[in-house]
């Protein structure tokens, strides 16, 4: 089996074959859409219980070691609130892979900036805050 991109804008590509060469994926298959700002506070409301836009969203599919064709989830972006949609797409990859920036020390916002360097580009992205609101 190889990548499957079809459900990725082609202008993602080089973002999430670099991030899963990265982190050691070479099979599977996953999404990125693109919505608007409607969209994706519902989707952070019904998933996240936080009503308010956000700049991406990653949903998770397939466990580690699942059988059959790999499917690793779907990442939503909102542009409006992306400060760079390639390293926001690269943060949600990340998220799907089973990296967590909330719980992992740094780990994965590392990896990112290194992708994004990779890239050519200059890290921009902040994680958004915990807050009580």
């Amino acid at each position: 089996m190889s990548l499957d991109l079809e459900d990725v804008p082609a202008r993602f590509w080089p973002a999430v074959t670099a991030t899963l060469d990265l982190v050691g994926i070479g099979d599977g298959h996953l999404a990125v859409e693109v919505v608007e700002e409607d969209r994706i506070r519902e989707l952070n409301r019904e998933h996240r219980g936080k009503d308010k836009p956000t700049d991406v969203l990653s949903f998770p599919l397939d466990e580690a070691g699942a059988a059959g064709p790999v499917e690793l989830g779907d990442v939503v972006i909102c542009p409006e609130y992306c400060v760079n949609e390639f390293e926001a797409v690269i943060h949600g990859v990340l998220h799907l892979c089973g990296y967590d920036h909330e719980t992992d020390g740094g780990e994965m916002l590392g990896l990112q900036d290194r992708i994004v360097s990779g890239l050519g580009l200059e890290p921009k992205m902040t994680v958004e805050e915990t807050t009580d609101d």
